[in-house]
């Protein structure tokens, strides 16, 4: 079958090049994902994270934070021939480049921001669209999934971020955050909201999962869940594979319709991979499955990549 254009919610491979473990330019470096690998899979559009690592937090996060969005663009100016930065609405008419990757940084909690609303500003004129308001633990916005006891909601500071973020044209993810956290932006936001890399809590109950209460109520707002290749969210047991991306990929689009559900690898955040979908190159084998699951053309293109663009419409000026 000729395969849809690919939008991924989420990888990390930043670190790697920023730390001068990869280039990202050459497969037999290792690693989960690549350009060379990513554009022959036919990835069109990859949500770059920065994810900030535990030992910044919370005093040196922001420093670390800057650092990585600086080592986004500079991949972007090294390699213009590869990847092009995506902004606005302006550069998804470009999607897909026959040559050439658009790359939407985000960054994977929102300790970048301290206890600043200005940074939000800042990170917005670097370039940044997407912004996970936390990772797994508490932050001057929120509580991470890491923190599901206390039961909070946002703090002043991160309704503001919210409100703030609907205003710029960014989008807000919600993976990581906790159930509480979710149920009040979706109570804010006046935009669409995304959870970029979690799964179906109803076929694997991990924390990080999303409820099928969660999913409908993320399919009224017209919002997508990327859905996540880490073998702990796919499976509460035993090695997970590529059929078990179809199977999230299926309740999902039962629960709350196909036109809610993404893919969100978090390749290269994972230290396990299912079988079958061991690296960015294999994305094909899984367009394969959703039409044999059933899924046509045009679904398996919702899938793929159209449900992002849509979003992405929605949310960017």
């Amino acid at each position: 079958m000729k395969y849809p254009y690919i939008i991924d919610g989420h990888c990390d491979s930043l670190i790697h090049f920023v730390n001068g473990e990869r280039t990202l330019q050459d497969p037999t470096e290792g690693g989960q994902w690549d350009t060379p690998r990513a554009r022959s899979a036919g990835v069109a559009l990859q949500f770059l994270a920065a994810y900030i690592e535990a030992e910044y937090k919370p005093f040196m996060a922001t420093a670390r934070g800057l650092q990585l969005i600086e080592g986004a663009l500079r991949l972007l100016t090294d390699h213009p021939e590869q990847v092009f930065l995506v902004i606005g609405k302006q550069d998804l008419k470009r999607i897909p480049d026959p040559g050439r990757i658009g790359i939407l940084l985000s960054v994977e909690g929102g300790e970048i921001l301290g206890q600043n609303l200005f940074m939000l500003d800042i990170i917005y004129q670097l370039g940044v669209r997407a912004l996970g308001l936390t990772w797994n633990q508490r932050n001057a916005l929120a509580d991470g999934v890491g923190e599901a006891d206390t039961r909070s909601r946002l703090t002043n500071l991160g309704q503001e971020v919210v409100l703030r973020m609907n205003t710029l044209g960014m989008l807000i993810d919600v993976s990581h955050l906790n159930e509480e956290g979710f149920w009040h932006v979706l109570d804010l936001s006046k935009a669409p909201v995304a959870a970029t890399h979690s799964c179906a809590k109803a076929l694997c109950n991990h924390p990080r999962n999303l409820s099928d209460e969660q999913l409908r109520t993320l399919a009224k707002h017209k919002g997508v869940v990327g859905v996540n290749f880490y073998p702990q969210f796919l499976k509460e047991s035993g090695p997970a594979t590529r059929e078990d991306v179809v199977r999230h990929i299926c309740h999902i689009a039962e629960i709350a319709g196909v036109e809610t559900v993404g893919l969100g690898s978090d390749f290269d955040g994972i230290s396990e991979v299912p079988g079958g979908l061991e690296h960015v190159g294999e994305y094909s084998y899984l367009m394969d499955d959703l039409s044999k699951a059933g899924f046509s053309v045009k679904e398996v293109e919702l899938i793929a990549g159209g449900n992002f663009m849509r979003l992405l419409s929605d949310v960017l000026k």
